[in-house]
């Protein structure tokens, strides 16, 4: 993190906008958080938003700076890389559950981009645990294997869009 001296003030909200602040950083954690996307490739490919390549190096940069996420070599391919949420980015599980949850109150969202939000909205604190520890399994490690949130949200997009191409 910036030495103190550097930093607006030592308030907790600052400090914690000055590491998710941006346009980007918080939609990169929310691409390894809920799409389980490691690899550049994939973060640059499947963003929704269309995040640029430039824009994608310099974020991973700063997050792997914040110690917001890590960056390991892949065994399996010499020049790829594996980003890994650390401990401080999994413990944003719920602030990602709370704004996905104010935004798809608020804002007109599409059902198929809203409806992980809506089941984290109502599965409330113990499913951010339950997916906590399943991240802490694949990005740390850990030993576990119990209920898999990340699976459910998946299935759950999957069969909303399944069922709009059905309309259609």
């Amino acid at each position: 993190m910036a030495e103190s001296h550097a930093l607006r003030s030592g308030c907790p909200i600052n400090l914690t906008l000055e590491i998710l602040g941006d346009r980007w950083s918080l939609l990169v954690l929310r691409d390894l958080m809920f799409g389980n996307r490691r690899h550049f490739r994939e973060l640059l490919g499947k963003s929704e938003e269309g995040i640029a390549s430039n824009i994608l190096a310099d974020r991973l940069k700063k997050l792997m700076a914040q110690g917001m996420i890590s960056r390991a070599d892949d065994p399996t391919h010499k020049q790829k890389a594996i980003y890994s949420l650390t401990e401080r980015a999994i413990q944003l599980v719920p602030i990602m559950a709370m704004v996905g949850g104010w935004g798809r109150r608020h804002l007109p969202v599409s059902e198929e981009l809203s409806i992980r939000a809506e089941l984290l909205e109502a599965g409330g604190p113990a499913m951010w645990e339950a997916f906590m520890d399943e991240l802490r399994v694949l990005h740390l490690g850990a030993p576990g294997g119990g209920r898999s949130v990340l699976a459910e949200l998946q299935a759950a997009y999957e069969a909303v869009v399944a069922r709009n191409a059905a309309r259609y």
